[in-house]
């Protein structure tokens, strides 16, 4: 048995063992433990995490038993989610997203309503051609935008979690965009053919990916089809009075409901 550990996160005290710890290794507390990245110490001298200190027992917990165990008047969704992303446990990652799933099935009825907008517009970038040969082009671009709102904060979060926006070479999920538990709303381009990868970055366009499968949207008709295979698995349907048939058809509108 090895001695105990004694951690300080955020200035909460927790005692546990290496062996815990390390219990996930390609987690990061398992690469801080293993010695792949340096522990800071505090005045005690005990292992130091700046991070939230109240919602780390819920983590520590899970290295335990493997079990995500949350109160049922559990406030702290948001919170949790950004912990687990830092600590990047992969079966606690998808436990929460399953006890999300949990969650959202056990609310009351639900209304999704999301609207659907789409402008072309031209982007102008530099080609270089050959060493100190640069030529300027310019190319027709699609730009997306949904609002989306709906009734189930918790659905809402679901589908965040399902959509991840891809800009300077990395995938980041859209949920750090969810500031309003009730509101969301994507904006994201088409990959434009010809356009220099380092362009999207310099112009601040994000494009827009799905998982799982890593799949590119690059239409609303892909954006709609995604949509729906996550909103009618959450049990919702299509509003058969709102909005009216065309609108829907031509993807401007999109309301479904949940009854329970």
């Amino acid at each position: 048995m090895s001695e105990p550990i004694m951690l300080n996160v955020g200035g909460k005290l927790y005692t546990t063992s290496l062996s815990t710890l390390t219990s996930f290794p390609d987690s990061m507390l398992g690469a801080m433990f293993s010695g792949k990245i340096p522990i800071k110490k505090d005045s005690q001298g005990n292992c130091f995490i700046d991070r939230d200190g109240k919602i780390f027992r819920y983590i520590l917990n899970f290295l335990r038993t493997s079990q995500l165990d949350l109160p049922e008047d559990f406030q702290e969704m948001g919170l949790l989610r950004r912990e687990v992303d830092f600590y990047q446990i992969q079966p606690l990652i998808e436990a929460l997203k399953e006890k999300e799933v949990e969650l959202s099935k056990a609310e009351k009825n639900a209304i999704l309503n999301i609207t659907l907008s789409q402008n072309t517009q031209t982007v102008h970038f530099t080609v270089r051609e050959a060493p100190q040969i640069y030529s300027l082009s310019s190319s027709s671009m699609e730009v997306f935008s949904a609002h989306i709102f709906s009734t189930s904060s918790l659905f809402l979060k679901l589908l965040g979690s399902k959509f991840f926006y891809c800009f300077n070479g990395k995938l980041s999920s859209v949920s750090s965009y969810l500031n309003d538990p009730n509101h969301l709303t994507l904006n994201w381009v088409a990959t434009v053919e010809g356009l220099p990868e380092e362009e999207y970055t310099r112009q601040n366009l994000k494009r827009l990916w799905v998982v799982p499968g890593k799949k590119q949207i690059n239409s609303f008709q892909v954006f709609v089809e995604e949509v729906l295979k996550i909103a009618l698995s959450d049990g919702f349907c299509i509003d058969s009075a709102q909005p009216h048939t065309s609108d829907f058809l031509t993807e401007k509108v999109i309301r479904l409901i949940r009854y329970k």
